[in-house]
């Protein structure tokens, strides 16, 4: 699966809700995410649309280490 080129920060945050993400801080256009699946981790994201394919792919690498799966299963699950 490709990277979407077309998803805001807002939606990535959305989408992270799956494996347990939720905005804690925002401070300018960027948001704070935490989630305390397979224990605490913080990420954070720009509120920019578009996001920026190499932000992007570095969030999700980011979020999968963290999940233990492989980018491409996690962008199945978040985008399909």
């Amino acid at each position: 699966m490709k990277i979407p080129r077309d998803i805001s920060g807002y939606e990535l945050a959305n989408a992270l809700e799956i494996y347990g993400y939720k905005i804690t801080r925002q401070k300018g256009s960027h948001m704070l995410l935490t989630t305390q699946k397979k224990g605490e981790h913080h990420i954070t994201i720009p509120n920019h649309k578009p996001l920026k394919i190499g932000t992007l792919s570095a969030i999700l690498s980011e979020v999968s280490k963290h999940m233990e799966i492989n980018k491409e299963e996690l962008m199945n699950k978040l985008f399909s």
